[in-house]
């Protein structure tokens, strides 16, 4: 069925703020510098026929937020619920009611290297977003649903897009403190000159954790280097590096979160560690009216990790008994694009290539000690794409907008003392997208487009089908001076649908869904002192068809993980002429729908922070102060058991800036 939207609102366009801190060299003529090298770092524009979100770099840095996933439902409304067992422990941001467990559903990329783990026993498409380095981070880009060719397995509910800092000049020295024994220390530095360019920081944190036995150790690495190596051709190299360690203080039970028993411990023994690194080098070729970009990656990865859950939960995890996993993990990839524009026409064609190798390992423990294995597995995916993205405008009045990707995937699983088992699979998933433009400022468009992610629990069993969705979007953006919004309508119909046992553990597979509601974006500045971004889902999420393996009959209920609304609120406070920066912000949190308890929902939340800033010569000061009401609430509730919500928390800082 055709949906219709409507809007009338405002927002700027953040370009100013997404810009590099470097003043620009006036003193010789530079030529033309070649941008946005990597084939899918290119940020969205607000021209395509579809809903996007550009987070600035200064929205980003100075929310006062505890983790990249917190600092992007604050900033980006996402819907998030923190695991709260450690940094290396992927927590759950959703987008549009998908949210499976681990953000599997939603694609994250950095500089063009994707972060999704395949393979992963622990959940298929694992995705740790903490391999962010904050000061880098030079733009964000979020594609909503399953619209752009470039992204192929995990975009199934939209993208993440990362674009790190290219160069800049001079560095900065940034320290800073908070409750609960936190201590954040970061150094950047860079150099931007002629034909050459780069970036290179390292960032040291640790914390004791508001709950005992709660505290960890973070440490990144973070290098780019950009380099014109004739007039039409620029190559670009980048490398990630990141460890973290920590200590788990595990689940509450309802009962232990309704009486505030926040000190207990699960088991004093849980927690664990993850080392993560990436390497990436890119080039552009710009020839006329060609352009060729392509981008070369290999990652690797460690973790391992104790928890002990209680024994309301699933039929492995969930026995009251320590469980431990194990994560080897070494990938390489790559993605090639040659762009055409003639006029008003613009095509890519393109392709993508990936494979892993996982060695997964999970045993019963007791105090670290292993008793018996539940999985020793092997297992390796190879993937390969070719992408089509085309636009055209038919007349003064009308782009459309047509493309689409052929994705292949093997994956092979040699479980230990046991037969290989392998299984291709292949899936088409055509876009399609017009806009139409009612005025100089106004706009409505549509779209209609096919995603995908592979399904848990193919390190098992590789023959599981794809998760596949359809989604279908109608909405109308507005652009005027300083001020865009868009106002969406969506629906997303489901195939071959999960559902979980707490945490993780499949139970059962092969129904249908729904996804559908609202949305709205609005970024605007308001004379010439406030900025205001707002972002938020109206959504009604719900399995159509779905049986577990227990023989409990869903259809009909809400999608677990997942909450009816969900909004942030951000207003800046900057005089161009004054030395200080105010900054207000909330997000929201409506009725949510915990794992594996049909018909419960948890009561809707808002939470309230306030950070500002003083400048003095080189020296910033900050301060900020997250759940400004100290508020309890539930990050995340599955069965009979809670992550409670980290009370409210003081931080302050300093930045020295090197010109």
């Amino acid at each position: 069925p055709a949906l219709v939207a409507w809007a009338l609102l405002i927002s700027t366009a953040p370009a100013a703020d997404a810009q590099q801190p470097a003043a620009p060299d006036t003193t010789a003529p530079k030529p033309p510098r070649l941008d946005e090298i990597t084939v899918t770092a290119a940020p969205a524009r607000r021209s395509d026929p579809s809903s996007t979100v550009s987070i600035p770099r200064l929205l980003f840095r100075s929310v006062p937020a505890l983790n990249a996933y917190d600092r992007l439902r604050q900033v980006a409304g996402l819907e998030v619920h923190d695991q709260g067992q450690g940094p290396g422990f992927a927590s759950n941001a959703s987008l549009r009611g998908f949210s499976s467990d681990h953000s599997t559903d939603i694609a994250l990329w950095i500089d063009g290297v994707p972060i999704n783990e395949p393979v992963n026993g622990h959940a298929e498409g694992y995705n740790d977003w903490s391999l962010m380095f904050p000061q880098a981070v030079q733009s964000i880009e979020i594609f909503k649903g399953p619209t752009s060719p470039l992204y192929g397995n995990f975009a199934m509910a939209g993208v993440v897009n990362v674009r790190t800092l290219e160069r800049t000049r001079g560095g900065e020295l940034q320290v800073q403190g908070g409750s609960y024994g936190r201590v954040d220390a970061s150094l950047l530095s860079g150099w931007d000159r002629d034909h050459s360019g780069g970036v290179i920081a390292v960032r040291g944190m640790r914390e004791e954790g508001w709950r005992p036995n709660s505290g960890y150790q973070l440490g990144q690495a973070h290098l780019r280097v950009v380099r014109d190596v004739s007039s039409s051709a620029t190559v670009d190299a980048g490398v990630e590096l990141y460890a973290v360690g920590w200590d788990s203080p595990g689940f509450l039970t309802t009962g232990q979160f309704a009486a505030r028993e926040f000190s207990h411990i699960s088991d004093p023994t849980d927690g664990g560690y993850k080392h993560r690194a990436q390497e990436r080098v890119s080039l552009r070729v710009l020839s006329g009216a060609s352009l060729w970009r392509s981008t070369a990656y290999a990652t690797q990865g460690r973790w391992q990790l104790f928890l002990t859950t209680p024994r309301e939960g699933g039929t492995t995890e969930g026995t009251g008994s320590q469980v431990e996993e194990e994560d080897r993990r070494v990938g390489f990839g790559g993605t090639s694009a040659l762009s055409w524009a003639h006029g008003s026409t613009e095509l890519t064609v393109g392709a993508e290539g990936r494979w892993d190798h996982s060695n997964y390992q999970n045993w019963f423990v007791t105090q670290r000690v292993r008793d018996s294995a539940q999985d020793l597995v092997a297992a390796s995916q190879a993937s390969g794409a070719l992408f089509l993205q085309s636009s055209e405008d038919i007349a003064s009045w009308l782009k459309l907008s047509l493309g689409g990707r052929v994705d292949l995937l093997q994956a092979r699983v040699t479980p230990d003392a046991g037969e290989t088992g392998t299984a291709t699979r292949s899936l088409v998933s055509p876009k399609l997208g017009v806009l139409v433009r009612l005025s100089q400022t106004f706009g409505a468009y549509a779209n209609v487009s096919r995603g995908f992610r592979q399904t848990d629990g193919v390190i098992r069993d590789p023959t599981l089908p794809f998760i596949t969705a359809w989604s279908y979007e109608t909405g109308l953006k507005l652009d005027r001076d300083q001020t865009s919004a868009t106002l969406s309508v969506f629906r997303m119909d489901v195939s071959n649908e999960q559902t979980f046992d707490p945490i993780t553990l499949t139970s059962a597979s092969g129904g249908a869904s729904r996804r559908q509601g609202v949305e709205l974006s609005l970024q605007s500045k308001l004379g010439k002192v406030a900025r205001v971004a707002t972002n938020w889902t109206f959504l009604d999420a719900r399995y159509r068809i779905m049986v577990t393996e227990d023989g409990d009959t869903l259809s009909g209920a809400r999608v677990f993980n997942t909450a009816k609304y969900v909004g942030s609120l951000v207003l800046d406070l900057e005089p161009a002429t004054a030395r200080w920066q105010l900054q207000l912000g909330s997000n929201v949190v409506g009725p949510y729908s915990p794992f594996d308890a049909p018909g419960e929902t948890e009561p809707a939340y808002a939470l309230f922070h306030l950070s500002g800033a003083y400048t003095f010569g080189r020296v910033e000061a900050s301060v900020g102060l997250r759940n400004l009401a100290n508020r309890r609430y539930a990050e995340l509730r599955a069965g009979d058991f809670v992550v409670p919500g980290q009370p409210r928390t003081v931080t302050a800082g300093l930045r020295y800036t090197v010109p």
